[in-house]
């Protein structure tokens, strides 16, 4: 046996052996379901996790307190992988075939959707497998797993990218779960950036001419100044309005927005003081993303003149675009072919079929979509994504992990988030039946391990097959005209001093004297909604 299988066979057989308690650990960070820059319990678990292997962890990475970096090994090639763990507000849901939040919570409070939860645990997986088999054959090579928080904002690559964390690496295996198990290949993601915008009614006072009132103490009669509600409003409003003409809608461009801050207002007169939007969009150019800046920067300035306020724009976050490696695609085809696709046992299949029941389905002998349980090549999953883009278009939606693509060569797998299978084309499952089944180790499990398997082979390839990465290397320096400063390289879009946007007011949970609950309180029996209209 070559020292290449035996590697290969020790990554595996470390999987093995160590499956239950990754995947102990894996329902771990779904239930603590923190959202996006509030990851406290899930960063500390995996900085103590690694720490505990070895690993030497720098926690709070680039001024983000729930970011981290943990790196192993002294010389060879850097091959890297990256860890999320955030959840998404509003999507509490108890692992149960109904739909229920989880105990103690508000309705409304976060929990795992894609899930980031498995996402990390695969990594984490696939990093530790490597590990393993490169220390047990002497093999030269330093890995290195990122702790990524906030990535549903897209909040901490960009920031690692711009602080040059991610110099020096030679290449970098990721991954997310998905419908179906393969690679991408040649069309990746596009970008995605967001801002913050504030309105500050600084000086109500000034917004009328006193010297005009006949009286002059009119208090609640006098006239108020519109202020901070009044700016977001007309910041939403115009921004619905212009939406139609910022862009001609090719592509597939999106624009979303969020109110983070609502001016505190009281039933007294006076001004609200402070508010605050975010807007987020995605689109498959740089250059349109820059265009829906301008119209969105013009619309606050209209609106804060409007409303006697000043307005600012807080960048969030700015991404680049994907860049494919076709020579590290074909590898990590090869490995997730040699792992195989996932497969589900009695307990995930009787809880499928219970989610069926309740919907007033008829439960299926086969309840996963077919997707879940084959491998798809990838020139098959390229060709399902071009048949509706247009030819020009080589990125679509948006997802961080782009920001390694311009640094090393990176490849990512697609790997099998358990779905159900649709009685029909049209019917479409509730978003909580996917919450809960991310929560069942035995749905969620297969697909994860399978991830955690194939990124330990190619990451071990990537260490010990002659020439697989300088292939992939040069690859990665013909698209980008030449590394690092070539002409077809894009650099950071952020600034190196970038302060991270861990200080805005993003949801969280709180800890209050009637115990720890979600920002917004847990309400009262009966929903705490009051009469239903």
């Amino acid at each position: 046996m070559s020292v290449l299988e035996a590697a290969r066979a020790t990554a595996l057989d470390w999987v093995s052996a160590n499956e239950a308690r990754l995947s102990a650990f894996n329902r771990r960070i779904w239930d603590f379901a923190e959202p996006a820059w509030r990851e406290y319990r899930s960063a500390a678990a995996y900085v103590e996790l690694l720490r505990a292997e070895g690993f030497e962890v720098e926690a709070g990475s680039g001024g983000m307190p729930t970011a981290f970096v943990a790196r192993w090994g002294k010389a060879g090639p850097t091959l890297a992988s990256f860890s999320e763990y955030d959840a998404v507000p509003g999507q509490n849901q108890a692992v149960v075939p109904y739909p229920q939040p989880r105990e103690g919570l508000h309705p409304y409070a976060a929990g795992h959707t894609d899930p980031h939860s498995s996402l990390g645990t695969a990594a984490l997986t696939g990093i530790l497998a490597a590990r393993a088999a490169m220390q047990a054959h002497d093999i030269p090579g330093r890995l290195v797993l990122f702790g990524e928080p906030a990535e549903k904002v897209c909040g901490s690559k960009p920031v690692h990218a711009a602080k040059g964390y991610y110099d020096g690496l030679d290449a970098a295996v990721v991954y997310h779960p998905h419908l179906q198990n393969t690679v991408t290949a040649e069309t990746q993601f596009g970008a995605y950036w967001s801002a913050v915008f504030t309105f500050e009614c600084l000086s109500p006072e000034s917004w009328i001419d006193r010297s005009l009132l006949p009286i002059r103490d009119v208090s609640h009669a006098a006239a108020r100044a519109p202020g901070a509600i009044d700016a977001l409003m007309l910041m939403y409003m115009t921004t619905k309005t212009t939406k139609e003409a910022m862009f001609p809608h090719a592509g597939a461009w999106t624009l979303n927005e969020c109110i983070l801050a609502g001016g505190d207002a009281t039933s007294d007169n006076l001004a609200p003081r402070f508010t605050q939007i975010q807007y987020s969009w995605r689109a498959s150019d740089l250059r349109i993303m820059q265009q829906i800046t301008q119209v969105l920067e013009n619309n606050a300035r209209s609106a804060a003149l409007a409303t006697h306020c000043r307005a600012s724009i807080r960048w969030v976050t700015k991404t680049r675009v994907g860049l494919p490696n076709m020579v590290l695609t074909e590898a990590t085809w090869a490995n997730l072919q040699a792992v195989g696709a996932p497969s589900y046992d009695q307990d995930a299949l009787g809880f499928a079929r219970e989610i069926q029941r309740n919907l007033g389905l008829s439960p299926m002998d086969e309840p996963f979509a077919p997707a879940n349980l084959k491998l798809t090549p990838p020139e098959e999953f390229e060709a399902g994504l071009r048949r509706f883009l247009p030819s020009w278009q080589q990125h679509l939606s948006a997802d961080d992990y782009v920001e390694f693509c311009w640094h090393c060569p990176t490849v990512r797998l697609l790997t099998a988030r358990p779905r159900l299978k649709a009685p029909d084309p049209n019917y479409e499952y509730p978003g909580w039946t996917y919450n809960a089944l991310g929560g069942l180790p035995a749905a969620i499990d297969p697909g994860m391990f399978v991830a955690g398997r194939t990124m330990a082979l190619t990451l071990v390839d990537l260490a010990t097959t002659p020439g697989l990465l300088d292939a992939a290397q040069a690859e990665w320096r013909e698209r980008t005209g030449g590394g690092i400063g070539g002409k077809n390289w894009v650099p950071p879009l952020l600034p190196q001093d970038f302060v991270p946007p861990v200080d805005l007011r993003w949801p969280e949970y709180v800890t209050t004297a009637r115990g720890e609950e979600w920002w917004v309180p847990t309400p009262l029996p009966g929903g705490g909604n009051g009469d239903k209209l």
